[in-house]
């Protein structure tokens, strides 16, 4: 991966909407089962990703990827890449996924109440389950994905390309253990039916990106609440098994993507970056990707003056965020971008996005807006860098 040698590099966080408007509502109804998976359905994935990458070439952007278009987090699309899953419906009690159940949703249960009645399509009315050995069935799909993101790369000069993959330690917020007799054993299973895909994205000659919201957002759905110190137990059980799932591969072929989680709401229950940094940093990559433009965490640059930021490692703050409509001004994202250039060195800063600016965060438009806002502020931030 490159370094920012002369100037500040841009990236975002990989999910991204196509200006080909027709295709994120196809590809919810194929998800629901309401349309097939048909030749119709991969030509408009195919033009709605040449048209993201164009995009993301012309606003300026130097390491890109397909935004994620096309790649769900359902049953539809997970049994076809591994064996020992099934879907039942939700039992009493129970949710979809594990951020629908937390501490933050009991403090504010009005508030989600009122949201959840106009987002009706975002909860997850059955479930997903491990009921037999975890085992990767096909990577056919996978290997399709990769081809068309290099078909809509060819020919384009001077960017480079990072393909996000989930991470164990998150598949676990929406496939639930009901197989195996220890939890451990479950996340070592997922990390270990995720390595070939890993691999498979480096050795297309990607840089893999590992999406891995749960080693901060899984804090509050945690009942009853832990202590840090338990917590930072949970965590390293999930980042161990990545750890080892990346075994094969160079660390300067990955880069990993941690945030709070990508839906708009008070975030009051968020656990502080403080207690899990070492845990990031422990992990076998190159690149970290953190949230740290809403409020939230923007506060938490300061980190970094305590933490050091290991020798060849680059970090990519998220300048811009999803949690809000509001475009922040170029001359707060050099601001935020300066702040951290001042402690881990001009050259190892990145500008990047909070999380995903596709489907579900913010209006296709604003999102838009938000990376040329990134832009912009990263070239000020460089004029007074270098």
């Amino acid at each position: 991966m490159r370094h920012s040698t002369d100037h500040i590099l841009c990236t975002h966080a990989g999910r991204l909407s196509a200006s080909l408007r027709e295709f994120e509502p196809l590809d919810l109804r194929v998800g629901r089962g309401e349309a097939p998976e048909d030749a119709h359905y991969e030509a408009m994935r195919e033009k709605a990703i040449a048209d993201v990458v164009q995009h993301q070439i012309d606003l300026g952007l130097d390491v890109i990827s397909d935004g994620e278009l096309g790649r769900r987090r359902d049953f539809a699309y997970y049994s076809k890449r591994m064996r020992g899953i099934e879907q039942r419906d939700l039992r009493e009690g129970e949710v979809g996924a594990t951020v629908f159940k937390s501490r933050e949703r009991d403090n504010f249960a009005g508030y989600y109440g009122e949201m959840d009645a106009r987002r009706p399509a975002v909860a997850r009315p059955r479930k997903i389950v491990c009921t037999g050995p975890l085992e990767s069935a096909s990577l056919d799909m996978l290997h399709a994905e990769i081809a068309t993101f290099k078909g809509a790369l060819a020919g384009k000069e001077g960017v480079e390309a990072f393909f996000p993959v989930i991470a164990p330690g998150w598949l676990d917020h929406f496939i639930f253990n009901e197989y195996y007799d220890k939890e451990d054993d479950f996340i070592e299973a997922l990390a270990e039916v995720m390595r070939p895909e890993y691999e498979a994205v480096v050795d297309a000659g990607l840089i893999v990106q590992i999406d891995d919201p749960g080693i901060a957002d899984s804090w509050p759905t945690i009942y009853p609440k832990p202590t840090i110190e338990e917590y930072r137990r949970f965590a390293k059980v999930r980042v161990d098994a990545l750890n080892h799932a990346l075994r094969n591969i160079p660390a300067d072929r990955i880069r990993y993507h941690c945030c709070w989680g990508s839906w708009v709401g008070p975030h009051s229950e968020d656990l502080p970056l403080k207690h899990i940094v070492d845990l990031m940093l422990s992990l076998n990559i190159q690149a970290y990707s953190v949230e740290a433009g809403n409020v939230q965490h923007e506060h938490e640059w300061r980190v970094w003056e305590d933490v050091k930021l290991p020798e060849g490692k680059i970090l990519i703050p998220g300048v811009v965020s999803h949690k809000t409509e509001v475009v922040e001004h170029p001359e707060l994202v050099a601001d935020r971008l300066i702040r951290y250039a001042n402690c881990v060195g001009r050259e190892n800063v990145q500008a990047g996005t909070d999380c995903g600016m596709g489907l579900g965060r913010v209006h296709y438009e604003i999102g838009w807006a938000k990376i040329a806002a990134m832009v912009e502020g990263a070239r000020i931030a460089s004029e007074k860098l270098w």
